[in-house]
């Protein structure tokens, strides 16, 4: 209704590339963005959440990076959308895409990335009716209370992106999920595309090694740190490899895996005010990990860190009361030394950080609460632990946007 009132602005997009999935579906989108900017193309991106901006949501395509939407165009858009919707029922997702679109459509740019803000079929954004192409990263169980119980029922909210002959990327699945995808692509006609049956990505000596019926690229290890991100940044080479129109070069899948930058996903704070309060010599991370197989790939990257370079871990979490706070927490058993769990500022459904305490004292971690993220770093200071601890603050992405924003270190 409202796209129609806006003289239907999704008809008037750059070609789409739209990604659903539950985890991983922001880091893809940054593997395709650096990959297809570095081989000159002018890429638009919409994501959600923000993590401390809301023009964070809206990066429009120029040459080089890119920039987020200013201030100024954002607002004009927000407003001519809240004046042609003129009080109708909307959500606020509804009226973000529809000022999104809008951006998009008056902006001119070679390829929009557009990722799924909840489950697909019945996701705003799932307006576009002719993608280029459809994404699916890997489905595993979240949002239960809209997208269904199991994993089938949840796969075929995801499967409903998936549109008739267009190519479809999947990446490793469950069986269950697997099989939902594969009867909906037979059923649309759509060229699937299947993570270790179409092509693979792998570690070997340190590099990414892709490989599909094309051929093979070998491309240094993905800037953004975790096994699963070769995971994430081969299903983003698959799409491109399947889209012959872009003539991706060698070097433009290399220069997209070491310029690839998606904040909140294992980063390493360097510098800030959190930074400087945390104990002399710690290592600072952040994880926006919020979802029992989110933990899974968060706990195997620390793993591997601790064989490299051994360190005491101690985990600083605050969660929201709608996730599955001790199936997440079940992944750092017998890996964290300390769990200090602390409120999500300004969360209306989050859990308190006694709640989060208890859950993890339930399953055998040492655990306490404090009131603020200052605290829980006085907190992680007093433990004198030796030698200085490998602190990963983590459960939420609003509690990771509040992170980077009190340290100074917001997404640009």
């Amino acid at each position: 209704r409202l796209l129609a009132a806006l003289d239907h602005p999704e008809r008037k997009l750059p070609p789409v590339i739209h990604v659903a999935g539950t985890n991983g579906k922001g880091s893809t989108i940054a593997f395709l963005r650096a990959i297809l900017e570095a081989a000159d193309k002018r890429v638009h991106v919409y994501t959600s959440p923000h993590l401390v901006r809301f023009n964070e949501r809206f990066r429009l395509g120029e040459a080089g990076e890119g920039r987020l939407v200013s201030d100024e165009e954002l607002a004009t858009t927000l407003q001519e959308c809240e004046r042609v919707n003129a009080g109708a029922p909307i959500t606020v997702f509804e009226i973000t895409t529809a000022v999104g679109l809008l951006l998009f459509a008056r902006h001119p740019a070679d390829v929009l990335l557009m990722e799924v803000g909840l489950g697909g079929r019945l996701d705003a954004t799932n307006v576009v009716d002719n993608p280029l192409a459809t994404v699916v990263t890997r489905i595993s169980v979240d949002h239960t209370d809209f997208l269904g119980d199991t994993l089938d029922k949840i796969a075929a909210e995801k499967a409903g992106i998936l549109k008739r002959g267009v190519p479809a990327i999947v990446a490793a699945q469950q069986r269950d999920a697997l099989a939902v995808l594969e009867r909906q692509a037979a059923k649309l006609r759509a060229p699937l595309k299947i993570a270790g049956e179409d092509w693979s990505a792998t570690e070997e000596r340190g590099r990414l090694v892709y490989q599909d019926e094309a051929g093979l690229l070998d491309l240094p290890a993905p800037k953004l740190y975790g096994r699963h991100q070769f995971e994430n940044a081969g299903l983003a080479i698959a799409a491109l490899r399947a889209l012959p129109q872009f003539k991706i070069s060698p070097a433009a899948f290399e220069a997209g895996m070491v310029k690839a930058d998606w904040p909140a996903r294992l980063q390493r704070l360097g510098h800030g005010r959190l930074v400087e309060l945390a104990p002399a010599g710690s290592e600072l991370w952040l994880d926006g990990g919020h979802n029992p197989d989110g933990g899974r790939v968060i706990a195997a990257a620390l793993a591997d860190l601790e064989e490299r370079v051994s360190r005491p871990l101690v985990l600083i979490v605050g969660m929201l009361a709608s996730k599955d706070c001790e199936g997440f927490l079940r992944n750092f058993i017998g890996l964290a030394r300390r769990l200090i769990a602390v409120p999500v500022p300004n969360a209306e459904k989050g859990l308190t950080a006694e709640a989060v305490a208890d859950a993890a004292r339930a399953i055998g971690l040492a655990a306490t609460s404090r009131d603020n993220l200052d605290e829980a770093l006085d907190a992680a200071r007093k433990l004198d632990l030796d030698p200085p601890p490998r602190i990963l603050i983590t459960g939420s992405l609003y509690l990771a946007g509040e992170v980077l924003r009190e340290n100074g270190t917001p997404p640009q």
